[in-house]
Order: C-alpha cells, then structure tokens, then sequence
C-alpha cells in the first residue's frame, strides 16, 4: 500500500495527498505533518519506512468538506485520491492485492465548485495572464457559475484588474512566474505556474474549439493570441485539476477596459468599495448598498460596484429599470417576494456538470424556474423598460423541463443521490415496484399465501423463511401428495411433520425482495443521471434564465435601496460636470443614523465653471468623508445605481483616483510618504481629462515647505496639464492664492465654530478658504495631557508671530520660549459676563410653575433672545 502512495504523491509533489482507506482520508509523511498542525488535529504513526517511523493523521470522509476549506484558506493544494474499485473485487487478484486508487481531483482556491466551500454571494475567480510578443491578456472564469470572460490589457494594467475581479488564482506562465508573483499575491490571489506549452496560443485555440464543440471562434469575437493563450491556459488548468471533467463553461465574452471606469488598486482600498480597510466586507460600500435577495443577484451587485459602466446608454438603461420598480412599488414587491424563494441556480448547474451535484441540486433548478415561470406570468401584461423587458424573456421557455421535474422530484430531497427517496412516487413504474417491495415485502408474501391456499384448497398452507431455503410453500405431510400432483410446485424438503415447496413465481419474487432495496437506489441513480441529462441539454438557457433573475433581483434591491435612503436619480451625460446637491456618503450616513445622528449633507460643483476645489478646514472637520462621498456617489452613478443626493449630475468619469490616507509598505522597503509619492505619480501620469481625482494632504510625510511646494506643484499640475476634476484637500493654506492664478480652481473649506477655547464641527462645505487648521483644538479633543495642550498654544503662538515680523524674529521668538514644563503656570480662566437669558433662567424654578407661568416663561426667554 505504502508503494501504491509513494507512487501517487510523486505525481503531486505540490499538494497534499488526501489517500482514501474506507471512512477516511489519510496523510502521511511531511503532508501529516503540515496537516496536523494546520487543521489542529492529531498526529500519530504508522509502520515504518526506511527504518523510519511514517507520520500519520486522518480526517473523515463524511466531513471532509470542512477540513478542505481550511486547508484552502491557509494556502494548501489538495490532491483527492480515491478507491476505484471494492475491496473485495481487489481480493479476488490475491490477498495482498492493493485496491486500485487515481487522484480523481485537485483542489485548488481558484477551482472550488462545493457549496460549503463557497461564498454564495461573491464571485470565485480562476485568472489567467497571458503575454504574446506585444500583446498581453488576462482571462478570468467562475467555474461555479460558468462565467468565462478575457481582455486584452497593457502589462501595467494587471495589478488594478486583479484588484478590480478578487480572484483567488492565478495562473501564469513559468517564464513570468519571478517577474509576477508580487503583483498577484499583492491581489491576495494564489499563484499557480504552468509549463510554457500550456499558454502556446495554437493548442489553445484547439482546446477551446474542442470545448465548445465549435469548427471556429469568430462566433464569439475576435480575439488576439494573447487572449487564445489566456483563455486556454485556463482550459488547461482545469483539465489538470478536475482530472478531465470540465465544467460547463459559457461562451467567452471579450470586455474592453473602454466601457468600464478605470479604477486602481490604492483607489479601490482607499474607497472601500467591496471590501473595508480591515480586509472585511462589513463597513464597505457594498455592504452599505446591498438589498439583494438571491445569490446571483449579489454576485451581480459586485460586478456591477467593481465595473461602473462608462457606456452611457447601458447606464440609463440601468437607471431606467430602477426607475420603474421605485415607481411600481406594489409590482416591485411582489417581485421580490417571489425572489426570496428562487435558488442559485447558476452553482446547481455548475455541480451538476461537474458530476458533483446531488438531488438537492435537481430540485434547485425545478423550484427556480417555477419562480421564474411565476415572475414571467405576473409581468406578462406590465410594460416594463428594456432592460427588465429582456430579462422577463428569458425567464420563459422551460415548460417541458419544468414539468419533467415536476413528475420527477419529491418536494424535500435527501442530500445525496446514493441515500435514494428523490424520485416521485408514480414517476417510474418499476422503481415504485421495488419499493412496494422494500417496504410491503411481507404483504406481498401474505397475498401470495392467500392466492396458493384458494388454488391447492389447503388452508393450513404457509409460506415460510429461513436463512436456508429463503422463502418456501409449507403444508402438512397429510397434504403431500396432493402437492406432488401439482406441476406449478416443485419439491424442496421433507421434514418429520412438513413437506416444503417452492414455485417458480416464488422464487422470483423472493429475488426481488431480497434486491428490491438496492434495486430501487440503482433505478434512481439511473433516473438521476437521466434528468442531469436533460437539465445540462439546455444550460445555456438556463444560464440566461439564471442572468435574468439576477437582472431582476439587482433592479428591485436598489429601488429599494433609493426609496428606504432616499436616494435620487442622477442625469449622466458624455459631459465633465460632477455637480452634487445635498450629497452624503452612504456607509457614514447610515453608521450615524444607528447612532441616531443626522449626515450633514453638501453641495459639490466640478466641471463647469471650475475644475478643481481646493479644500481647507481643521482635521475631524469632515474634509476625507466630503471627498470619499462625491467619487463613491459617481461609481454609483455609473453603475446603474440612484445616488445619495438630492439631485446629481455626472458626466462620465473614465477614470477614479484617490490618494486619501497613507500606510507604509515595510517589505518592500517604502515609508509612508514614499507610498504617497508613488500614488500620487500615477496619478499625475495617467489622468486624463474625464477623470476625476481625490487627494488628501498630499506632502504631509517631509518637511513643510518641501510638502507645499509638492502639493503646489501637483495642483498645478492638474489644472494645466491633466484637465481632470479633482477635489484637493490641503493644510496648506499658503496655497488658497492659486485660486487667484489658476482659471479653474475653486477655494472651499469645512465650516467650523470656536466657542470657549474648543472648536464645534459643523460639517458643512462652504466656498471660501480657511483661516487656520484649529490643530492644536483637536489635540485637546483627541485627549493630549493638558500640559501638552497649553505648551502647545504657546509655541503657536510664537511661531505665528515670528511668521508675521519675520525669519529673525521668529528665530528669536523661539529661542526665548521657555523650556516645556509638566505642569505649566495656568493661564487666568476668561472672565464670562453673565448674558440676560442666565439671569432670567437662574429666577425660575420649574416645580413650582403652574402651566400657564411655564408657557410664559418660556415666551419671555424667546423675546430675550432677540435682544
């Protein structure tokens, strides 16, 4: 056995070897013990080799699925060996014959198709990244959904597409695996290298034809030999790693990075869009938005946040659809109703082509296109938009399949095709004769009995069991003769007292109930397979079926979405205007209405009259939530989506960049700043005119007049050279007079209040400038030591003066400051006149106020006011 192992684990030296014995999965050697400690199970041995004790842990079959996902989770690659054969069909080669085994499946991130092992609401990609001469592509698949879809792409662009679909894999060739492997596992994404044969665009294109059983490609477009080679790279792949059972993969769609908004990686993370800085989905955007109530509809709410649209009629047409459901709110509704009851379709289809589906499976698919069917009925009469127009159709047209399924399947099925009772009874006419006999076999016998003793006259006869004769006809020997003479019964046995018998019908029937158990599992296994059959004959209609839905959920969860948040519809146009009224960002609006606190909402104007707002105000003022706010409300916009606002224009933006907060990148050897410098080169680099750009203190991380002269110099930089909107945040206030320079910059600032020595937050986004940054207030807020505080004021103090009189005397200033002290001289408290309405409030006591004298005091503190 252990050279049977060797052998096997030799051909996937990479992964670990799950060995099937009976009810377990064992590892052993170095794979024990990396599993072991990885899945915290225990570690014993077994035998030895090579004088050797051989480390051994197991884990069981019936809940592997579970120890799987950890292993995947912490980076493992497992191979899947299991018995080909019964061990008593090895025995009979011998007793020492080994069962025969083969590794019937490699499980890797990027190739998981379980439902325990999925994220019902996101996508799992398998990437492939191409490079042919000049061309490079990237090609991506879901192999539980069959999305399949490429791209041609500049080699600069592979970072911010990985950041943009998330995969868990990517394959790359061997020859780029050292040039790659950072990009990718920056992605988060694991890699996988391939020999260069696999990416050879020639055999490619012959596996994607044999794929799709198809004599051409032009069918699908026009793809360069980058694209062929990504795409059958990924063939390839998951020829190895499903041990050539492919799963049903749809038609390649080809996306232009023309018609989706050009996003990077730092904006995507600054954002939050899919995912927070943390690393979670809670606290993002899509968190925030997300109303969905089917898996698919999820799944297509994150392409859609990942993917706004730069197409401008796909964008209205979207709007469009949620329009009609926020108006149609009784049909809208009812729609969603019946769409908390419709399965994942698209992951059922994809286990069962994988032959790794179950009954649950078939019923998935009959009880979605019942609701499909339903939803088609329900809107046949109702004038819908294109978009929903559209997807109705395609809900339609699965009435033969939906009625074999319905004759087919009971309501609640078992989990597993081999525990049998999924088949409706009064489907086949032969499996509902096993289980009368399964389950009636003594009735079945009883009637036999009644029918012998009407034929023979002989009432005591009896027909009886042993673990001998099996079933047996007995009379008393007075009664022998009289069986003799009967040709129908045949001799068995002749006792003291009884004669035995048995008849060919008998005996038949013995057979049957002996078998009739596992017969009836072996007939509903066949009947699986049949209706697996019919099911994948019409999986391209069932996967526009599955689209559909999907289409339909998305429309009427962020009609809901607009109609509970009150949200608008935003104009879009081919123009460069971005002008907000009343905007709010969307996660901190809804975290502070838990807190039952108002969003104080703001006005943004880009694009017209001006292209840039330079913004100043105090930290804590608000100044990052404006800026987050008015980039996510644009994504928004262009992804089909209402907006946070009261009214919204956007013009569409080719490109999203932000520089909004910094970390530093210890590995690879970069300080805050150098991070920020980096960023914000790119920025500077590819921005175009329909971009649009945040930045947030950029030149905070080096010397002050260092940073404003970079801040400075970016800013003009944007304005004559990128013509991009952009929003800049600065406590630079030196650089307010650009306003005065440069055409097409704005000044605004977050308004603020000092009362008493602190400063009060308004929130609220004015045009005009900020007189100063209240820095050393927000210490005081943020709980610095008082002694901190006033040193702090003093030393403001002095360096604002030294800055009015001059560079000497300001040296002069600050030489003379006296040395922190731990606990300095207090300051004398204001002195506070007492105002007219304190007077007044001090004379009143309320316990001792009729309501008449309340209600009049009450007016006689409004009249001192007004004075």
């Amino acid at each position: 056995m252990m050279a049977q192992y060797l052998e096997i684990k030799g051909q996937y030296p990479g992964a670990l070897l799950f060995y099937r014995m009976g009810d377990f999965y064992e590892l052993f050697f170095d794979d024990a013990v990396a599993a072991s400690e990885a899945l915290d199970i225990a570690l014993t041995k077994r035998g030895k080799h090579l004088d050797q004790d051989i480390a051994m842990c197991g884990v069981p079959v019936h809940s592997a699925e579970g120890y799987l996902l950890t292993l995947i989770r912490k980076g493992f690659r497992v191979a899947v060996c299991e018995q080909m054969e019964d061990p008593a069909e090895a025995k009979k080669r011998g007793s020492k014959s080994v069962v025969r085994r083969e590794v019937v499946r490699l499980v890797t991130p990027g190739t998981l198709t379980e439902e325990s092992l999925l994220e019902a609401r996101r996508h799992n990609y398998l990437a492939a990244y191409a490079e042919v001469r000049d061309e490079a592509a990237l090609a991506w698949v879901d192999i539980s959904t069959g999305a399949f879809h490429v791209m041609p792409i500049a080699p600069v662009r592979l970072g911010p597409e990985l950041a943009r679909l998330m995969p868990s894999e990517v394959v790359v060739s061997e020859a780029k695996e050292a040039d790659l492997a950072e990009t990718v596992t920056e992605s988060g994404a694991s890699l996988t290298a391939l020999a260069r044969s696999a990416f050879d665009s020639g055999s490619a294109e012959k596996r994607l034809k044999a794929l799709f059983d198809v004599g051409a490609l032009d069918a699908f477009g026009a793809f360069g030999r980058a694209e062929l080679s990504a795409m059958g790279a990924i063939v390839e792949w998951l020829e190895i790693t499903q041990k050539g059972k492919l799963p049903i993969l749809r038609a390649p769609v080809r996306e232009g990075a023309a018609r989706v908004m050009q996003i990077d990686a730092a904006t995507r993370a600054n954002l939050e869009l899919t995912r927070s800085l943390s690393g979670r989905r809670q606290g993002s955007l899509l968190a925030a938005i997300d109303r969905t109530v089917t898996a698919g509809g999820a799944r297509l709410l994150e392409r859609r946040l990942s993917s706004p649209s730069r197409v401008l009629e796909v964008a209205r047409e979207r709007h469009d659809a949620v329009q009609f459901a926020l108006e149609q709110g009784r049909i809208a509704g009812d729609l969603r109703e019946a769409l908390r009851r419709v399965p994942d379709l698209d992951r059922a289809l994809s286990r069962l082509g994988l032959e790794r589906g179950g009954p649950r499976d078939l019923t998935a698919v009959r009880n979605a296109l019942t609701q499909a069917e339903a939803i088609a009925g329900s809107l046949s009469d109702v004038e819908l938009p294109a978009l929903l127009a559209g997807a109705v159709g395609d809900l339609q047209g699965h009435g033969e399949l939906l009625d074999l399924l319905d004759r087919a399947l009971v309501a609640e099925p078992p989990l597993l095709a081999r525990d049998g009772g999924f088949i409706a009874e009064g489907f086949d006419d032969e499996l509902d004769e096993c289980r009368r006999l399964r389950d009636e076999g003594r009735g079945v016998i009883a009637g036999m009995q009644e029918e012998y003793q009407r034929e023979t006259g002989i009432q005591s006869l009896k027909i009886k069991h042993n673990n001998v004769l099996g079933y047996f006809v007995e009379v008393t020997a007075t009664h022998a003769e009289k069986m003799h003479g009967n040709d129908a019964f045949k001799h068995r046995q002749t006792t003291a007292n009884q004669v035995r018998f048995t008849t060919v019908p008998l005996s038949e029937m013995e057979t049957k109930i002996l078998n009739a158990g596992g017969r009836a599992i072996e007939i509903e296994k066949r009947l699986y397979s049949s209706l697996s059959a019919a099911i994948l004959d019409v999986s391209d209609r069932l996967f526009a079926t599955a689209r559909a839905l999907a289409e339909l959920d998305l429309a009427v969860a962020l009609a809901d979405l607009a109609r509970g948040e009150n949200w608008c519809r935003p104009k879009v146009d081919d123009s460069r205007a971005l002008v907000i009224e009343g905007g709010r960002h969307p996660v901190v609006e809804q975290a502070l209405k838990s807190e039952g606190e108002p969003f104080i909402a703001n006005d943004c104007s880009l694009g017209t009259a001006e292209d840039i707002w330079l913004l100043t105000g105090p930290n804590m003022a608000g100044k990052s939530t404006f800026l987050r706010q008015n980039a996510l409300i644009a994504v928004l916009a262009q992804m089909g989506s209402f907006v946070p606002a009261r009214a919204a224009y956007v013009g569409m933006v080719s490109q999203l960049f932000s520089r909004v907060g910094a970390s530093d990148d210890l590995a690879r050897g970069r300080s805050t700043f150098m991070v920020e410098m980096v960023e914000t080169a790119a920025i500077l680099n590819q921005a175009d005119d329909h971009a649009l750009v945040i930045l947030d203190e950029i030149g905070r991380g080096t010397a002050t007049y260092d940073g404003l002269s970079i801040a400075w110099a970016t800013l003009e930089h944007l304005h004559d050279v990128n013509g991009c909107r952009a929003l800049f945040a600065t406590h630079y206030h030196e650089m307010t007079g650009l306003s005065a320079k440069l055409e097409r910059v704005e000044n605004a600032t977050v308004a603020v209040k000092e009362w008493e020595g602190d400063v009060i937050f308004l929130h609220e986004v004015r045009k005009g400038a900020a007189d100063r940054s209240y820095g050393v207030q927000v210490a005081k807020l943020a709980g610095l030591p008082a002694a901190v505080v006033a040193r702090a004021k003093v030393v403001l103090e002095a360096l604002e003066k030294g800055e009015r009189e001059g560079g000497n005397a300001k040296k002069a200033l600050i030489d003379d400051l006296p040395l922190f002290a731990a606990t300095p001289v207090q300051a004398p408290a204001p002195v506070v006149k007492e105002s007219a309405i304190e007077a007044m409030l001090e004379t009143i006591h309320p316990d001792e106020m009729t309501p008449r004298e309340a209600l009049q005091a009450l007016y006689e503190l409004k009249e001192a006011l007004k004075t």
